[in-house]
């Protein structure tokens, strides 16, 4: 019996020791299966069960246990019932996380939105696609590529795949749940749409690439001098932590901040601007507290992606969430279809130009695809690059929006080609230059 007390008293010590050493995780956790429930349920409209069984059944968050309140429009989880967090869905502004300061009587605004409808066809309406056929296409071999990226679901984790070829869409494919109108998380995708306003600007002469980043806390130390272009480069030499894995910069940012443009603007310089290339998640998110400099008012902050370029191209499923006092998140949190997500990859492959209006520069494009130094010709300006042949069998002009889990928008102006492809693994589960690759080969 002494002995049994002893072995029970060890385990309830070493319980005791393992969620103390993780319980600060906990609200990591409890707050990522919150916010995506959240915004899995009230954004894209998919079912509590669908995003248990599989976005949120990942390691650790998987722990999670979740609720979902459809009156109040709030999703909560926890682990083991300690640390609850709740996400709550605000129109127009998608899900956030709420606080104990959260002031439920402060009213945010929310974009407007202005949304035609018309009958020209997809990509440039909203119109169904007309039935094009490409003599040069080989169909077989697309359709070969197709099952490349379907192969092996388990692993691979496809979800979907769309494919436009000089404008017009070639194929598309999506498993059970998933529809050409579901909305889908694009992650750091999120980064090239933000980038995307500042392209905005510089073509309505608003700004220049050049000019110091508007930081009165940086104006009397060295961070006076990172530029724009330096931020959108990834280049400030500012410190930060870009690890998924434990509490970090980017876990406390997402998961524990309420203005989440405030992170990365309280870092100290590692480096000097151009030494050394950084990815941060921080830097995007003190970009959109720059956008918000930009205007007036809070409302014209807010109404300006949609205004200038989201709603121009017909992105009209496309949600860009805010953080808890109304900035875009512009790192991680925006939603759309896989044919909106397409839409935006033509706007780029157009070179700004949508339907006969040049919406930015075409030397933007230029200039988001020029390899950052440092990056080894993998990134751009807040795009990912294959200058450096990172994808081996593919053209070397490609350009992309990257997202975790493989959300990928890849643009191929060599060959008039924009492909889609959204899942829930990425490299190297998901084999992208042997999908690429195989597109292709289709075309001429």
């Amino acid at each position: 019996m002494k002995l049994f007390k002893r072995i029970l008293i060890l385990l309830v010590a070493a319980v005791g020791v393992l969620v103390y050493l993780n319980y600060p995780k906990l609200n990591i956790i409890a707050g990522y299966a919150a916010k995506n429930m959240a915004s899995g349920v009230f954004v894209a409209g998919r079912s509590e069960a669908s995003l248990s069984q599989n976005d949120n059944n990942v390691p650790l968050v998987k722990l999670a246990e979740t609720e979902i309140d459809t009156k109040q429009e709030i999703a909560s989880a926890s682990v083991y019932g300690l640390l609850e967090r709740k996400a709550l869905y605000r129109e127009g502004l998608g899900t956030v996380l709420i606080n104990d300061d959260y002031d439920e009587t402060k009213d945010i605004p929310k974009p407007i939105r202005n949304q035609p409808l018309d009958t020209v066809p997809y990509p440039y309406g909203q119109a169904p696609p007309k039935d094009t056929v490409f003599s040069g296409v080989d169909m077989d071999q697309l359709n070969k590529a197709i099952g490349i990226a379907f192969a092996n679901p388990e692993t691979q984790k496809t979800r979907t795949v769309l494919i436009l070829y000089k404008g017009h869409l070639l194929t598309e494919r999506y498993i059970d749940g998933f529809t050409p109108n579901t909305p889908v998380l694009g992650w750091s995708m999120t980064k090239s749409v933000l980038a995307t306003c500042f392209g905005i600007l510089e073509h309505q002469k608003k700004l220049e690439m050049d000019w110091p980043a508007p930081i009165a806390d940086w104006k009397d130390d060295e961070r006076k001098n990172i530029t724009l272009n330096h931020l959108l480069r990834m280049q400030s030499g500012l410190e930060w932590e870009e690890d998924y894995t434990k509490i970090s910069d980017v876990t406390r940012m997402l998961f524990l901040e309420s203005d989440m443009t405030q992170a990365q603007k309280k870092k100290p310089l590692v480096a000097q601007p151009t030494e050394i290339w950084n990815y941060s998640s921080g830097t995007t998110n003190l970009l959109s507290g720059i956008l918000r400099q930009q205007f007036r008012s809070h409302q014209e902050y807010l109404n300006f992606p949609y205004a200038a370029f989201i709603d121009k191209i017909g992105m009209y499923s496309m949600v860009m969430e805010a953080d808890l006092v109304g900035n875009y998140v512009g790192s991680s949190y925006s939603w759309a279809s896989t044919r909106d997500w397409g839409r935006f990859g033509q706007l780029y492959l157009n070179r700004g130009n949508w339907n006969g209006e040049q919406l930015f520069d075409a030397s933007w494009v230029d200039y988001i695809s020029t390899p950052t130094e440092n990056s080894n010709e993998r990134y751009g300006a807040h795009f990912y690059l294959n200058a450096g042949g990172h994808y081996p069998d593919v053209p070397k002009d490609l350009f992309s929006c990257n997202g975790y889990q493989g959300q990928h928008i890849f643009i191929i102006p060599s060959k008039d080609l924009v492909i889609v492809r959204t899942g829930l693994a990425e490299e190297p589960d998901f084999d992208a230059n042997a999908f690429l690759s195989a597109v292709v080969k289709s075309v001429p």
